[in-house]
């Protein structure tokens, strides 16, 4: 027995070797011809290393307003899509409740809460001046990620450090920087609203360990329906904990300025660290704010370290640096220390200092250095900022502002949660009871957007353009490297190299020309690049019917398809940066995912067809490459005649894995993939996959565009359905 079984083992390993020879041979016989030499890859810089929270993030100022305007209307759009806020959300009532008053003689405390959504809660503590005539400025104080939060208490042993080193003055106010500041502002005239980060102190709906400690995914939230954060299907609709904070810090300035002692056109944000990016973002997006002082955040280096501060699509090709300058001509503080924001001094604040001086506004740019202080909002650092603050609010304070001591407020004291004002529900429930009714109001929200044509591309085009991140226009300048051109019977074949020298990258193609004067041509997309083009060695009886018909037909590799591949394999996994925690943001909120650098590559080969084939052109996307060529015939529209689209049904809301190749920040926000069917119209649209109707958003903008027959969907056989396509595409019915 024992022998018949090595026999046999010995058999079934020859059997074995043959058919991976055999295996081996078909793989090679299946390849498309390459462009470039075996074992040799484009030359095309996203193959690095992909960018994290820790890369270089430099500003380069723009020569005029003119550009800078533009500029700046597409970083706001960036912001906003990236952090949910595109179609700003419906401004739902506050109902503020305000209780408690602390009298401390100069000054009284209150407490606060208000509904930013309705049920989701922004808590904090309101400092109002005492004695004070007239209208008077006010003041937000997000504050960080200091232990605690609001309820920051550093400990004798720590303040008494730190009055040693310079930092503080006092024992007993130094204890807790934060309250310090609220106070002493209360005391230069200003009315002060100093709230929670979601998590903190009194923000109990949502825990702190996962707003900002989130570190694997659920598996019980990762579902298509009643999802949780962090999640695909969050990302998926650009739901975040740093667009809540956002939108709670828009709330908070609602509530601010809706109080009536308080002057509209005075107002200031300041926060440190986690309070700075909101300080920053909340000043980029909102006009309201008169002044603004980031302190220890605006950097060309780290960007912020916590899942709070990242957000998918938010920093692709720009950073704080830029985002702070959102606020020129109006005067910007801040502060640098011994942390990520050292070099500001020599990397970021001369930049600054051009851009303002650009806007007409020279002197409205101040850093003060603080390096030998550790990451902090100090005693040194907010008397940088008290003094900013009075000149640029017109306080009418002698300087220099010197803090006096005062009698810190116990966690008792600020609590806005009591028997009377009971802690409201929270937890998981509560989390897919918000991201729902988020999902629900987005929806509500872009319903007008399907009014118009012009509505609809404005509304969910803008959104498209920063989550591909680049339309027709912006592919930047292109070099075509021919490699080698054969002859055959019917067709020529050329293999070259498609350069994109704006961005940095290099796509293989094939050109098929047909024997014929080219009268049309396609360029045919599939899931595995250019070797779909072909069967062996020859072009497969669908293009060469195409070439029959006069068809030019380019075949493309984008990234990671064919000859971008070291081994062969297909990519069955986006790449991710190096963060042990599994969260969407750190590695797309640097970085383009792998579904838009497709679309971005299709784009290149569009622009380089149109320039030097003849002809219409349509684009044909089989084989799983129906979104992809849905989302690229929505980006260039006006040079795209006809298309095929085979979506199989694909959704990007159904995408359960973060490293999915076709998962896209906000692809389901926006409709899903009909939203960008419909971004096609009026270009004839062959749909397959899709059932004997068209999605219903696609039917209606097609409809407003006056074009329903262009846009016809497609069912039955396979290869009969494909062959009706393609002849409905290049009728140009």
């Amino acid at each position: 027995m024992f022998s018949c079984s090595k026999t046999l083992r010995v058999s079934l390993c020859r059997l074995l070797q043959t058919a991976v020879c055999l295996l081996s041979t078909f793989l090679a016989s299946a390849q498309a011809p390459r462009a470039l030499p075996e074992g040799t890859l484009p030359n095309d810089v996203r193959l690095q290393p992909l960018k994290d929270l820790d890369g270089y993030f430099p500003f380069h100022p723009r020569q005029s307003p003119a550009e800078w305007a533009q500029r700046a209307e597409h970083l706001r759009r960036q912001i906003r899509v990236a952090l949910g806020l595109w179609p700003m959300p419906e401004r739902t009532p506050l109902n503020a409740v305000i209780h408690g008053k602390i009298d401390r003689g100069d000054y009284t405390v209150e407490k606060v809460y208000f509904e930013s959504y309705p049920g989701f809660f922004v808590t904090g503590n309101l400092y109002r001046p005492k004695g004070r005539n007239g209208k008077l400025p006010g003041v937000l104080c997000p504050h960080g990620h200091w232990n605690n939060g609001r309820f920051y208490d550093q400990g004798v042993q720590n303040v008494r450090k730190e009055i040693i080193e310079g930092a503080e003055r006092f024992e007993e106010g130094g204890r807790s920087p934060l309250q310090s500041r609220c106070v002493q502002l209360a005391r230069m005239g200003c009315v002060v609203f100093f709230y929670d980060m979601i998590g903190y102190a009194d923000s109990i709906q949502i825990p702190q360990d996962l707003a900002h400690g989130f570190a694997k995914q659920r598996p019980e939230m990762n579902t298509t329906e009643d999802w949780g954060l962090f999640s695909p299907q969050a990302e998926a609709h650009l739901q975040t904990v740093m667009g809540l904070q956002t939108w709670d810090s828009i709330r908070a300035l609602d509530f601010l300025t809706r109080l009536p002692e308080i002057d509209a056109d005075r107002i200031g944000v300041t926060g440190a660290s986690g309070g700075g990016t909101q300080t920053f973002i909340l000043c980029a997006l909102d006009p309201r704010p008169a002044v603004a002082f980031p302190a220890v955040m605006v950097s060309t280096a780290m960007q912020g370290g916590c899942t709070c501060e990242n957000a998918s699509l938010l920093r692709v090709d720009t950073g704080n640096v830029e985002f702070a300058a959102l606020f020129a001509p109006k005067p910007l503080g801040m502060t640098a220390a011994d942390d990520w924001t050292k070099e500001m001094p020599t990397k970021g604040f001369p930049e600054l200092k051009t851009h303002f001086a650009m806007m007409g506004a020279p002197d409205a740019v101040m850093l003060k250095p603080l390096l030998h202080f550790g990451h902090n909002y100090n005693y040194v650092s907010r008397a940088a900022m008290y003094g900013w603050f009075n000149r640029q609010l017109k306080l009418g304070q002698d300087e220099p502002i010197v803090e006096e001591d005062y009698h810190r407020l116990s966690i008792k004291e600020m609590s806005v949660w009591d028997e009377d004002h009971p802690k409201p529900e929270g937890g998981p429930e509560f989390e897919r009871k918000l991201l729902r009714y988020l999902t629900q109001a987005a929806e509500k929200q872009l319903a007008p957007s399907c009014d118009s044509l012009e509505h609809y591309r404005e509304t969910v085009g803008g959104a498209v353009d920063v989550m591909i991140g680049r339309n027709l226009g912006e592919v930047g300048e292109l070099e075509w490297r021919v490699v080698k051109t054969t002859k055959q019977a019917d067709y020529e074949q050329t293999l070259g190299l498609l350069r994109n020298t704006t961005h940095g990258e290099e796509i293989p193609l094939v050109v098929l020309r047909p024997a014929k004067p080219a009268m049309r041509t396609a360029i045919w997309l599939t899931e595995n690049g250019k070797v779909g083009l072909f069967e062996g060695q020859s072009p497969t009886p669908d293009v060469q019917k195409l070439l029959q018909a006069g068809t030019t037909v380019i075949g493309a590799d984008l990234l990671f398809q064919g000859e971008f591949l070291a081994d062969g394999k297909p990519v069955t996994k986006t790449r991710r940066v190096n963060n042990p925690r599994e969260f969407g943001g750190y590695t797309f909120c640097y970085n383009h995912t792998l579904f838009a650098q497709r679309v971005d590559d299709i784009l290149s080969v569009v622009k380089h067809a149109k320039s030097t084939q003849s002809g219409e052109l349509v684009l044909i996307g089989l084989a799983g490459a129906g979104p992809l060529t849905a989302a690229a015939v929505a980006q260039a529209r006006e040079a795209i005649a006809g298309a095929v689209v085979d979506t199989g049904g694909f959704r990007f809301g159904r995408v359960l894995d973060l490293q999915d190749v076709n998962f896209l920040p906000g692809g389901a926000k926006y409709w899903d993939l009909p939203g960008m069917l419909a971004l096609c119209a009026p270009v004839n649209l062959a749909l397959l996959g899709e059932g004997e109707q068209a999605p219903e958003v696609a039917a209606m903008i097609y409809s407003k565009a006056n074009a329903q027959q262009k846009l016809h969907p497609f069912k039955g056989d396979p290869q009969q359905v494909r062959r009706e396509a393609l002849e409905f595409v290049l009728r140009g019915n």
